[in-house]
Formats: C-alpha cells, structure tokens, sequence
C-alpha cells in the first residue's frame, strides 16, 4: 500500500467507502450483512487501508454502527475515519453529531465533513451555525480534521473555501469527468488553495468498471492482465494533489484488485491518456451531450446551458438526483424556463439540439419552473 502524510498523519492512499457494503437485502440503503462486510473489511486493513469513510444517511445509519462495531477490534490509533454531517437527513447539527459519535462508538471522528455542499445547498451549510459549532468541536478535539465534500459549480467551490479555514476537501474525481464536465477546473481551484484532496467515486459509481464495447476493447489491448476499473483509479493516483481515493468496494475481488492497482502504482503514459480519452468519449457519446463549454449560446431567458448541459450529463451518467444542483438556479432560469427559440442551437459549433435537453431535465425534475 501507499500512503500520503497528510495533515500530520500517514494516509492510505486507498480508502475504503462504507456506502456500498453488502446486504441482507436487495434495494439500496438496506442493512449491512455484517459477517461480509468485516471480512470485506478486515482484508482493507491487511492490505494496508487506514482510512474509512462513512455517513449519516449511509445504509440508513448502518454504516456507522459497523463501522464502529468492526474497527473497535482494532486499536483506535491504528485507523482513521471519515464522517459527514448531512443537513438535508438531520439539519440538527448538534443532535446528528452526537448521534454519529454513539454509532460510531467512539470519542472523536478522525476527518469530519460537511456533506454535499452544492449551488443548492451552500447557504444552509454556511449560515445555520454548525461551521461555528463543527470548528469548536475541533477546538474541544472531537474532531481532528475538518473539511466538506462538494458537488457543484467553480463559483460555489470558491465561495465554500473562502468562508473558512479547512483541512481537506473532498471532490468526485474520475476520468470521465476529467474529460467531459468541469472537474478538472475543480481540481484546479483545490489545488491553488493549498487544501488536500480527498477523491470520491473514483470508477464513478462503477460505471468505469465496464465501458462500452470498443471502450473495453482498447484497454484490453493496450493492458489484457488489467482490469477495467483499474484504468480509473490509475489516473485518480497520476493527479499529484490527491491524498486519499476512497472506493466504496462491496466485495472481495473489489478489494483485492483495488490493493493490487495501487500497491503496484504502474504510472498512465501519454499513449495510457489518450486511450482513456478515447474510451471515455465512446461511453459520452452513448449518454451525453457533447458540449464543450464554448459558452457561444446565449439565452435570452438567462439559462446558462452550459452549466446545465454539465449537470444533465451527470444526470445521464449518475442518476437523476445530481439535477437537484439546478434547483439552485432562479425559476425563471431552470431548464423549463425554455421556449425553444432555437437561437441557442444557431450558435452552437456542435449543432446541439438544446431545447431538446431542456425538455428532458424539465420533465425529470418535474416540470418545476
């Protein structure tokens, strides 16, 4: 395993996400099947992993009480995890916090976290006090590092880093987005701050651990010994500022493959790139719209179809609730604000039909203007 000293600690470079852990039933969020998952977890912590990430909201609280029922059989200064405050399933901050700690089991959380700032949510994480609070508890040695997560605009990024000093930021980080949303201008902005980075939904939810046919061809033949995934946590390792890649891995062969890829640390060459490039456009190309952020269509309702090309690529990619960041735009600049004009598609050098993916979000989020 490698690891990254980080805010005074030694990190493993691989995380291990408790989001997906197996089990006992089908349906997402249901109880973890405890003997799997500590074997899941136990084969982290021979393999090196010191660090593990969980939630509030995390298999309906389950994820925290394993956590805390499966590392309290090893020494407490031996690992380090990872906690959110989640403002949308508890806006209590000082009732979820005390929560966590009795489910985790435990007197302090390792890295703390605001979960999921957004366009949407900014404000309520940023006004209703729990910043003021969180940083006490960080004073008082409750909390050892104190960061947030983040999906959202370049603006709304800059916005959350300036309110307060914090330790680390975690962003998702994958090929996919790399090339075709604005998550390399995110890293950027991280980077120039100084603030460490922590990478989720590295395989992008599992959607990189299988690509399109001739996507899975190309790295086939480029690396036949090598998993799909694999390809996608190599780059996350190739960005100099990450310090941990958390993958949320709900089997054996996961782990094992996982521990592998980043134990061996086999460097992307520019040929290795340009594959990733060409693959990650086939599976594009099969479920987005290809906008490249030329920012040539002008709306005369003031949508900005740029940005919301981004979020209904993710939407196509990730699922519906990553529309939920437009909600933070006006009514009267949401996608159903649309009265197909076609003066955005005229200036479009990709000959995107605009309207047509403006309808598509509309009806998604239901209509809401």
């Amino acid at each position: 395993m490698k690891f990254k000293n980080t805010n005074g600690n030694k990190l493993s470079l691989l995380g291990m996400g408790a989001m997906r852990l197996p089990q006992i039933a089908e349906g997402w969020g249901q109880p973890v099947d405890y003997p799997r998952a500590e074997e899941i977890l136990d084969l982290c912590i021979a393999g090196g992993i010191n660090y593990f990430d969980t939630a509030y909201p995390y298999h309906g609280g389950d994820s925290e009480r394993f956590l805390g029922k499966a590392l309290g059989r090893y020494a407490r200064d031996s690992f380090f995890v990872a906690d959110k405050y989640n403002l949308i399933r508890q806006p209590d901050y000082r009732v979820q916090f005390a929560e966590q700690l009795e489910r985790l089991q435990m007197d302090y959380i390792d890295y703390y976290l605001c979960h999921g700032i957004s366009d949407q949510y900014i404000e309520g994480y940023l006004g209703n006090g729990c910043v003021e609070y969180f940083l006490e508890k960080k004073r008082e040695g409750r909390i050892r590092n104190w960061g947030f997560s983040f999906h959202g605009s370049p603006e709304v990024l800059r916005k959350a880093l300036a309110h307060c000093e914090w330790d680390f930021v975690m962003l998702q980080m994958n090929y996919y987005d790399w090339h075709h949303s604005n998550m390399k201008e995110l890293y950027s902005i991280v980077e120039k701050a100084g603030v460490p980075l922590f990478v989720m939904e590295p395989v992008h939810g599992g959607m990189l651990a299988n690509l399109t046919e001739e996507g899975n061809a190309l790295l086939r033949a480029a690396e036949p010994n090598m998993s799909i995934a694999s390809w996608a946590l190599r780059f996350v390792m190739d960005l100099p500022h990450v310090s941990v890649i958390l993958s949320g891995m709900s089997d054996i062969a996961q782990v094992k493959d996982n521990i592998a890829t980043v134990s061996e640390s086999k460097p992307l060459s520019p040929a290795d790139k340009e594959l990733l490039l060409q693959a990650s456009t086939m599976l594009f190309n099969t479920i987005g719209a290809p906008c490249t952020f030329c920012k040539y269509c002008e709306c005369p309702k003031g949508i900005d179809i740029p940005t919301a090309l981004n979020y209904y690529n993710d939407y196509k990619a990730g699922g519906e609730w990553r529309l939920n960041r437009l909600l933070a735009q006006p009514p009267e600049k949401r996608p159903a604000a649309c009265v197909n004009c076609g003066i955005c598609v005229k200036a479009c050098p990709q000959e995107l039909d605009i309207p047509k993916y403006m309808q598509d979000m509309a009806g998604v989020m239901g209509n809401t203007p």
